[in-house]
């Protein structure tokens, strides 16, 4: 008889729901797809970590917590967290599909966890106004607005890569040409 292990078995789980929910959303994602992959029975997934909204949200804060940790914001140094950042959404883009279907099915609703995630950005909008206390970036442009503003410019490449095909390109020239013209536009709307 095998022997059962918990962790391994939710760490599949895991892995299995992030994979699904960034191919299909939530409402398209379909736990016995995740209990397939995962090689475990639909009835763990709902005892480990409840119904589907409830395993889409705790998905999105490990996966949101990974990048905080991986990825911390340096005000004294834009340019290279904007480097950062894209590297690490080229290299796990399922966040940032993540997030775009969270934002589809929630619209401009109060997400299930929202508590948490405004004290996370909190302390990334306190890092950005202690760089403008401190001179290293403008002030012209209000923290919350400045981080919105940066992240974007180096998330949407991800989101939306047909548009960036499309507009900038497909080769390795045109993907170093636009991550250049991304940290430029960084340094600008950063500059004092």
């Amino acid at each position: 008889m095998a022997v059962r292990d918990p962790e391994a078995t939710k760490a599949r789980i895991f892995e299995a729901a992030v994979a699904e929910f960034a191919r299909h959303g939530i409402a398209g994602a379909r736990i016995d797809r995740i209990a397939s992959e995962a090689r475990a029975n639909k009835q763990l997934i709902y005892a480990y970590y409840g119904n589907k909204a409830e395993l889409f949200a705790y998905v999105l804060e490990k996966k949101m917590l990974d990048l905080a940790v991986s990825v911390p914001i340096d005000p004294d140094d834009i340019e290279g967290w904007i480097d950062r950042l894209m590297d690490y959404h080229a290299a796990h883009p399922e966040l940032l599909r993540l997030l775009f279907w969270e934002g589809l099915e929630y619209g401009t609703a109060e997400l299930p966890d929202e508590a948490e995630r405004q004290d996370h950005y909190i302390r990334k909008v306190a890092l950005v106004r202690d760089g403008q206390d401190r001179g290293v970036i403008t002030d012209a442009i209000p923290a919350p607005d400045l981080l919105f503003l940066l992240t974007a410019l180096a998330n949407w490449a991800v989101v939306v890569p047909q548009i960036k095909r499309i507009v900038v390109g497909a080769d390795d020239t045109d993907r170093d040409r636009l991550r250049t013209s991304i940290k430029e536009a960084a340094r600008r709307l950063t500059a004092r």
